[in-house]
């Protein structure tokens, strides 16, 4: 089965469509998939609804696709950093789905395991808690939340061989594991495509059955905030 696609819009070729549902990985800007949503919004497909722990900035990641109205939804932890994701939430112009950051990862990863739901103390008595079941358990009140189950993940890791078993660096690992199991269909960039029996076993941090198409590419590793100390 063929995995590796010469580009970003080659490797998303009937994967999108309008209305559909998105899981992207990533940490404030550390391991976004920043060429694959360079190639959505090149696509212009509308209406998405992403799952991701925040938008990028105005200018970088999941933020080009709110510039251009292309999301209706986020289902994100984190609003800062970007702008017009501030001001299109408070004017009403995009629906948002508060989850506290664990809350987030674990649907994430329960939608790759195939588990439906799971009960979890954080958010009870919030707003998070409303409208969703309650249940005691030796006399602690949790609420359910539900596993995610996207259309399509988009990741982005460090190394991939050609079956896409992929390695991550240091922070890039944490969303982007949970998000790429929960798609229907995962597309992974990646910095480098190494040849199978390449990657020690024991270092792979995300099995290539999971993976179904990969891209190498250049990629800006842009630094979201830098503070130094006087000189």
């Amino acid at each position: 089965m063929k995995k590796i696609y010469a580009s970003a819009a080659d490797a998303l070729d009937g994967l999108l469509k309008d209305g559909m549902f998105i899981a992207a990985g990533g940490f404030g800007l550390c391991g976004i998939p920043e060429l694959l949503l360079n190639a959505i919004r090149d696509a212009g497909t509308k209406d998405l609804t992403f799952a991701s722990n925040n938008a990028g900035v105005d200018d970088f990641g999941i933020g080009i696709l709110l510039q251009t109205k292309q999301v209706k939804k986020m289902m994100s932890s984190y609003v800062g950093e970007n702008a017009e994701f501030m001001r299109q939430y408070l004017s009403g112009e995009l629906e948002l789905e508060f989850n506290p950051q664990g809350t987030l990862a674990e649907r994430m990863r329960a939608g790759g395991a195939g588990i439906p739901g799971f009960y979890t103390k954080t958010g009870v008595g919030t707003v998070i808690a409303e409208g969703k079941e309650h249940k005691d358990f030796d006399g602690e009140t949790y609420i359910l939340e539900r596993g995610i189950v996207a259309d399509l993940s988009i990741i982005k890791a460090w190394k991939a061989d050609e079956t896409g078993n992929l390695i991550f660096r240091k922070t890039a690992r944490n969303f982007n594991v949970p998000a790429g199991k929960c798609g229907r269909v995962c597309v992974a960039e990646v910095e480098e495509i190494v040849p199978v029996g390449s990657l020690d076993p024991d270092l792979i941090h995300m099995p290539g059955i999971y993976v179904h198409r990969i891209i190498q590419g250049d990629h800006e590793k842009r630094i979201e905030q830098r503070t130094v100390r006087q000189a």
